[in-house]
């Protein structure tokens, strides 16, 4: 990476960023309980409920092992997200960290490469959304149930960021009492104890490895994947009442979130159904490990609460991408149209986040051949870039904080440095398991051409405002 000695000192790039998480340009409207449920709720993603039967039928019962290995990952990564974000709270988060620990040119990188992840993902969840309404309503049309929820969505992000939290807090309340009673109904059936139903022992868990390890690491990369979208908390972080404790507070019970919700619903769902089971790609595992156990209606419920949770994902998706814009322009890093404010709320940069995603949605149906699967694989590994940089932030900025500013050191990584070399080892692992998957391959390739593309436009602007 290259090194660059016209980066800001600590104590000016501290004052901006400062500046724009605490001056009140950005309303600082969401309160505790918003911030506990969002980070409650945000492990709950549309991935874990949608995503994860692809996972389940290539890795079969392994797929246990898959996420737990890919939660420790990340488990590290939102430690040092959470360093990083308890002593410098910014509505940038980690593209703000990168840019005072490496560079101007690494947070350009990091931020306009998941706003477009983000972007592209209300897109794809508004989609998922009207499938499934659809699906209830037959004979309406999907591109006008994705055109309802994206006005209804832009227009909360549009208002006070205390309605983005009201919605955020009623879907992720939902959301994790819905898995909390699949996680009780589950391990009632797995012991035998609930009414109707017989424990299928560990006879659906004989065959371990079906596919051996090439369906591990299929199984591995699809876990890697659901677990996107956890960074939000800190992002929100930066509007609440208390940015410092609600970061500490998020950080510190993510551990259990993620064994509870991920691996223990993982290993329930695998333990209840055949893991070769048509229905677990078809209908999604959590709706089948429900209609297996034949409670009635439980898995049209289910599918209920999937839907909420695309919707709460959209609603995430353009609150976190409109932030990002908002923080990269504060920065110099985009066109300053983004980074107007009223109202406490960058409306510019929602609208555009929005425009963006529905643009995806149109060449969805207008290009689904070429230009829609080519905008699908370019964002493909963009989560492992924007881990990467955030060990790498984290690594450069931890030294510093122990030296000038130790007292902001609410949130301290375990083991530092062996923990995060730790966590970029498994980085680099991940990423020459994907160059050798060839669905991930292609992937690859596009996100790290996007990639080295914004790093090269980002690194040109950096040179060009050095010799200004």
């Amino acid at each position: 990476m290259p090194h660059n000695t016209t980066v800001e000192t600590p104590p000016q790039q501290d004052r901006r960023d400062d500046a724009s998480s605490a001056s009140g340009s950005l309303a600082h409207g969401l309160k505790q309980r918003h911030l506990s449920m969002i980070a409650l709720g945000g492990v709950i993603g549309a991935g874990l409920f949608v995503g994860s039967g692809a996972g389940i039928a290539a890795a079969g019962p392994s797929i246990v092992v898959a996420y737990a290995v890919s939660g420790l990952l990340v488990m590290l990564v939102m430690r040092m997200l959470g360093e990083m974000s308890a002593a410098h709270p910014s509505s940038g988060s980690f593209s703000a960290h990168a840019e005072r620990a490496i560079g101007p040119w690494a947070g350009f990188t990091a931020g306009w490469s998941f706003w477009v992840l983000l972007c592209t993902a209300v897109g794809l969840e508004g989609i998922g959304a009207a499938k499934i309404v659809t699906g209830w309503l037959p004979g309406t049309p999907e591109w006008a149930w994705v055109a309802l929820f994206m006005v209804a969505f832009c227009g909360a992000n549009l208002a006070a960021v205390k309605n983005f939290g009201e919605f955020e807090f009623w879907f992720a309340a939902l959301k994790v009492g819905a898995i909390s009673l699949f996680l009780v109904l589950g391990g009632l059936a797995v012991a035998g104890v609930l009414p109707g139903t017989d424990s299928p022992g560990v006879s659906h868990l004989t065959d371990f490895l079906p596919n051996g390890g090439e369906g591990l690491v299929i199984g591995l990369l699809a876990s890697v994947f659901a677990y996107g979208g956890l960074e939000t908390v800190t992002i929100a972080a930066a509007e609440s009442e208390n940015p410092v404790k609600g970061v500490a507070s998020a950080v510190r019970t993510a551990m259990w979130r993620i064994a509870v919700f991920y691996i223990g619903s993982m290993a329930l769902i695998v333990t209840l159904v055949p893991w070769d089971s048509k229905e677990v790609v078809d209908k999604g595992p959590y709706v089948a490990a429900l209609d297996h156990l034949g409670i009635p209606g439980a898995g049209q419920l289910m599918n209920v609460v999937v839907l909420v949770a695309l919707l709460s994902a959209m609603n995430a998706n353009i609150y976190g991408s409109s932030r990002i814009a908002y923080s990269l322009v504060e920065r110099g890093q985009g066109p300053k149209a983004l980074g107007r404010v009223s109202g406490g709320v960058p409306r510019v940069a929602v609208l555009a986040s929005c425009v963006f995603g529905f643009g995806c949605v149109v060449l969805s149906y207008w290009r689904p051949d070429d230009v829609f699967p080519w905008l699908l694989n370019m964002i493909g590994g963009v989560i492992l870039v924007v881990w990467f940089f955030i060990a790498v932030s984290q690594l450069r900025l931890r030294r510093r904080l122990e030296q000038e500013s130790p007292e902001k050191l609410a949130v301290r990584m375990w083991a530092f440095p062996v923990l995060t070399w730790v966590a970029l080892a498994g980085m680099a692992g991940i990423f020459v398991l994907m160059a050798r998957e060839p669905d991930t391959r292609v992937q690859l390739y596009a996100t790290g051409a996007m990639t080295v593309f914004l790093a090269a436009v980002g690194y040109a602007r950096q040179r060009s405002r050095a010799r200004g």
